[in-house]
């Protein structure tokens, strides 16, 4: 199969190195021509993902009209704040109707949309629609050590058939019809990895590290389900899988920024130091608002919130969760 990648940070560089390994032609691209021409010297991503040669079924390209030639499937690994306006360079490039999977996770800012709900938006007419997710490392994937994620559509039968073209002993792929389920666990549980972060930093130990992740999952599912979700999604890969790994791993992006906000840090020089885009933290408010539109409780998120607007300590954020009135599960 023919794939683009639209975005060659680390996560997407990995997604390219997996599928290019395994029987796939794979065209990277991304907006910095300068990164590409990098990348095409190097053939390899000495700055995301080092240590890892490009093989030749790999290429880059700055330009986008070249990636694109013979496409059977468009991967956007972006950010998500990247991934409006990578969709609409597909329909200006005359490629609206190539099937696409959102790779990134999140909610959109200022719309709130999940990540395929802004792909329907910007490609209404393409029926091959969906999103990749699940508890998966750029860096493990990059060494090929073994990983299960779901990819996610409306249309089942394109899902089921992408599934089975794509699936192999690295990356053991599972279809899912319910992608707002797997889209909210995905954008989520990077609100929850920022909480346990904290905690961790904060040396409250793994009693409350099991506390905060089982509670955030009670918050994901609330929302997720309020949103059209089914529960049992919360319970497979998408749900808890991701939210055990991104909370507990040492490779977690957005539990580092927990961590540094535990030192007593300033979270523009958290960011700075982890050096590549932390969902969680442009999630939070966009989590917390949708929260208040469909009227579920989610204490986690919102004190968080009041965290990144200086409003408590990282201190006061996890000693107000443990004083939260007594109540049943």
């Amino acid at each position: 199969m023919k794939i683009t990648v639209m975005g060659a940070g680390s996560w997407g560089t990995a997604l390219a190195l997996h599928f290019a390994q395994h029987g796939n032609e794979v065209a990277l691209w991304a907006r910095n021509a300068q990164h590409i021409e990098t990348l095409q010297n190097d053939r390899e991503n000495k700055h995301g993902l080092p240590g890892f040669p490009f093989p030749e079924s790999l290429t880059a390209h700055a330009d986008l009209a070249d990636a694109l030639k013979d496409s059977e499937l468009v991967l956007i690994v972006t950010s998500v704040a990247g991934l409006r306006s990578s969709a609409e360079l597909l329909k200006a490039n005359g490629a609206a109707d190539i099937p696409v999977l959102a790779a990134c996770k999140g909610f959109e800012q200022d719309t709130g949309l999940l990540t395929f709900q802004v792909l329907k938006e910007v490609l209404p007419e393409n029926k091959t629609l969906g999103v990749l997710s699940g508890p998966s490392f750029a860096q493990e994937l990059a060494q090929q050590l073994p990983c299960a994620v779901v990819l996610a559509s409306e249309n089942k039968e394109w899902i089921e058939s992408l599934v089975e073209q794509l699936n192999n002993n690295v990356m053991r792929l599972y279809g899912s019809t319910d992608v707002i389920g797997v889209a909210v666990g995905g954008a989520v549980k990077n609100v929850m990895a920022i909480a346990t972060g904290l905690s961790d930093g904060l040396e409250y130990g793994l009693n409350a590290r099991a506390a905060l992740v089982t509670r955030g999952l009670a918050e994901i599912t609330r929302l997720a389900v309020a949103m059209g979700a089914q529960p049992k999604t919360m319970m497979g890969l998408a749900g808890i899988g991701d939210l055990i790994l991104t909370c507990t791993g040492a490779l977690s992006r957005n539990r580092r920024v927990g961590l540094g906000l535990a030192e007593g840090k300033e979270l523009h020089q958290v960011l700075k130091e982890i050096g590549h885009v932390s969902e969680g933290v442009s999630t939070i408010e966009e989590v917390f608002n949708t929260a208040c539109k469909y009227q579920i409780d989610m204490p986690i998120t919102q004190t968080l919130l009041q965290l990144i607007r200086q409003e408590m300590t990282p201190q006061q954020v996890v000693e107000r969760l443990m004083e939260r009135s007594a109540r049943f599960e």
